[in-house]
């Protein structure tokens, strides 16, 4: 038996018990990948995170759900650098470039009040396809009727380096009625089966928000819903500068909230830039730890 220690970080958040549980293991390049997700299985949250050395930028991070390795999430890159940052292991750094499987993302730490500091991080360039399903069975697979889904904005799967489909509703109350079917899913989203569901409105129950939303996973990740997405929010802002404000000049902030329905609210903070043809889009947020505990290895 092998005892692995595992901090739980809560993203998105300065409360403990809100935001978005991530698991932290630093002892990375200790573990096999098998081992990795065995740990993440046992771990539970919706990602589990693993620094490990890299030979191309700063460092390289793994990302698991219980079910499977992921190309990147936004909230665990946040929970692994404010461990690495807070625990000293990043000494004086204020910027580093992060390896993922999406790619090579530059991250930024900004001081705050009182010893705090928030962590910016760049998302791969957004990319959109269509969705030809019916949208008849993806409101009923999400507990809705086709007519709580906004006919005059497009269904849409969206990517800064993790595939969501983006589901845009009328109005908030529809939130809280939704009761998703995950196993459902593949059979709705035939272009793209693995992709997760993220209705979003632009209805808030914070004044400062722009956009609320919620995130159901896919059935091959284990889990059913994230509490708050940051790669999910990273490509709802280009979303929003591409279908809804298409008027904007330069750059746009947008502040995303999540995670009201299952009492796990948080915010993220997202930067929208022109580029040519394109977005640059990056994510600011920060996290608090919770406890750690220890996991066995068979």
């Amino acid at each position: 038996m092998k005892s692995i220690k595992v901090y739980h970080y809560d993203a998105f958040s300065k409360k403990p018990g809100k935001g978005n549980p991530a698991g932290v293991v630093l002892n990375g390049d200790e573990l096999s990948a098998e081992e990795m997700q065995e740990i993440a299985f046992k771990v539970g949250f919706n990602e589990t995170a693993f620094p490990v050395k890299s030979d191309i930028a700063d460092l390289k991070i793994r990302f698991f759900t219980p079910g499977h390795e992921m190309n990147l999430c936004g909230h665990a890159t946040m929970a692994t650098v404010y461990a690495l940052k807070s625990k000293g292991l990043l000494g004086d750094k204020t910027s580093l470039t992060i390896e993922t499987k999406a790619g090579i993302l530059p991250v930024i730490l900004h001081s705050t009040e009182k010893d705090e500091f928030l962590i910016t991080m760049k998302q791969a360039p957004p990319t959109f396809k269509a969705f030809n399903g019916s949208k008849q069975e993806l409101a009923k697979a999400i507990g809705l009727d086709e007519s709580d889904l906004h006919d005059e904005l497009p269904v849409l799967y969206g990517s800064t380096g993790t595939w969501t489909l983006l589901v845009p509703i009328i109005e908030l109350k529809a939130f809280k009625e939704m009761k998703p079917n995950n196993k459902e899913f593949p059979a709705i989203l035939k272009e793209m089966p693995k992709a997760s569901v993220h209705p979003f409105c632009m209805d808030t129950y914070d004044i400062h928000a722009d956009m609320h939303a919620r995130h159901f996973s896919s059935p091959y990740s284990g889990t059913i819903e994230d509490a708050v997405t940051g790669t999910a929010s990273g490509v709802m802002g280009a979303y929003y500068a591409k279908y809804i404000d298409t008027n904007f000049q330069e750059s746009l902030e947008l502040l995303i909230e999540q995670g009201h329905e299952i009492n796990k609210d948080g915010r993220v903070i997202v930067h929208v830039s022109k580029q040519k043809n394109s977005f640059d889009i990056e994510i600011t947020g920060s996290a608090v730890l919770v406890e750690d505990f220890q996991v066995l290895l068979e």
